[in-house]
């Protein structure tokens, strides 16, 4: 069974109705680590041999923040320029994290139709992401489209706890088994391939 480490980033926890609930939701779930990176780090001081052999010990790695300025909050930038070091996660020796998977569990206050071309945003949440599955790939690991969760400002909390479940959901899949190759070609975000799971 693949083991999931979750890193966690939300610098303002305490303000959040969304990654709350999803960070709860994956809490309970055996073979899940939630890595809190605001709370072990609040000085931001990375400890990298921890976070490697963090990174060794699980076969699924997601990024789990709120989509700040259509990105991740400061600390997942520190993380990874720290931790993804040139002969540990990438360079001639560095492949440590080869045939390792990457995704990201984001919320955005935008809804999800101003993320596309000649809207909002102009963008969809795949391109914003791509820093992500470019790092994924230089690392020599897979990459999941994010299960996201759009329009933050607005949702209510019935719709929250149908989006925690759905997570709960992709979790308990991604560890027994990962997306085909044609259904990763089809789908934009994880949040509805479990309706196509037995």
């Amino acid at each position: 069974m693949n083991q999931i480490l979750i890193l966690f980033a939300h610098p303002a926890l305490e303000k959040s109705r969304i990654q709350y609930r999803l960070m709860k939701a994956a809490s309970g779930i055996e073979g899940v680590t939630v890595h809190d990176l605001y709370q072990v780090y609040p000085d931001l001081m990375i400890d990298v041999p921890r976070e490697q052999a963090l990174l060794s010990e699980h076969d699924i790695i997601l990024f789990q923040h709120p989509f700040y300025w259509y990105s991740a909050p400061a600390i997942v930038k520190e993380w990874q320029d720290l931790v993804l070091e040139y002969g540990y996660a990438y360079g001639p020796e560095g492949t440590t994290l080869h045939g390792k998977t990457l995704g990201n569990v984001i919320s955005t206050g935008g809804d999800a139709h101003n993320y596309q071309p000649g809207k909002r945003h102009n963008h969809t949440i795949g391109e914003f992401l791509i820093p992500f599955e470019q790092t994924a790939a230089i690392c020599g690991m897979h990459y999941l489209p994010p299960f996201a969760v759009h329009g933050a400002h607005d949702i209510s909390n019935t719709k929250i706890d149908e989006y925690a479940e759905n997570y709960r959901q992709v979790l308990w899949h991604l560890q027994r088994e990962l997306p085909s190759k044609e259904a990763l070609a089809t789908m934009h975000t994880l949040n509805h391939w479990t309706s196509n799971q037995g």
